[in-house]
């Protein structure tokens, strides 16, 4: 199994925390939040990780250099910003299997990635995202979908009772995805997902598996008490 990392990202929200570092290289429970990620691939089987870079990108090389991590990993660079859809391109680029997991360097979720990639491949989905229900939330957009599974809309972030939202774990196949000729910069969510919902190829993934996006100070706070147990 191949996994994108997607850690490039400037963390403006936590600078005030973090300073100026990558989201995916701030401290959580001892240890860089990139860390705690690697040990969740590494759980799910993952053989190679494809870290998307940007933002002071040698902080996160000069890390691994020192790291003893238990499967592959490259780094695909990119030399400005390329939005989620650019830097994703870039590292399906250089992927080897048909189907590929992407994460998000500032959410764990714990979804069981052999799961969602069964039910990705037995749906035939250009991409399958996981899901996560959440209650009295208006910081995510919700995800509608079918009773086959098939999502059907895209709302835009407001308050909502219960919903589904997008967890930032997905499967895509590659050959689909390249199939759309896509510029260099673009954003996954606006124009991939959204703009080609109609061919009802996006399919979701429902996993009660622990969710936090540590992109905010109060939630990078809490982390730092779940995370001392998340793995045990």
């Amino acid at each position: 199994m191949e996994a994108i990392v997607l850690a490039g990202g400037l963390g403006t929200r936590l600078q005030g925390v973090i300073g100026e570092h990558p989201k995916c290289m701030a401290n959580v429970a001892g240890q860089p939040f990139l860390a705690h990620l690697f040990e969740y691939l590494d759980r799910q089987g993952c053989t190679r990780a494809i870290l998307s870079l940007g933002f002071k990108h040698w902080e996160v090389t000069n890390w691994l250099e020192d790291q003893d991590v238990q499967f592959e990993v490259d780094c695909v660079i990119e030399s400005e910003p390329l939005g989620t859809g650019g830097g994703i391109q870039a590292a399906l680029e250089i992927a080897d299997t048909d189907d590929v997991a992407v994460v998000n360097g500032d959410t764990m979720f714990m979804v069981n990635l052999r799961a969602q990639m069964k039910y990705h491949k037995e749906n035939q989905a250009h991409t399958t995202l996981a899901l996560k229900e959440m209650r009295q939330f208006d910081r995510y957009g919700a995800v509608n979908t079918d009773a086959a599974g098939i999502i059907t809309s895209f709302e835009e972030k407001q308050y909502k009772d219960v919903g589904l939202i997008n967890g930032g774990i997905y499967i895509i196949n590659k050959e689909a995805f390249f199939q759309k000729n896509l510029p260099e910069k673009f954003s996954f969510e606006k124009d991939y997902l959204e703009k080609y919902l109609a061919e009802r190829k996006l399919s979701g993934y429902v996993s009660v598996g622990y969710f936090i996006d540590i992109g905010i100070p109060a939630d990078y706070e809490r982390a730092q008490t779940e995370f001392k147990t998340l793995f045990l």
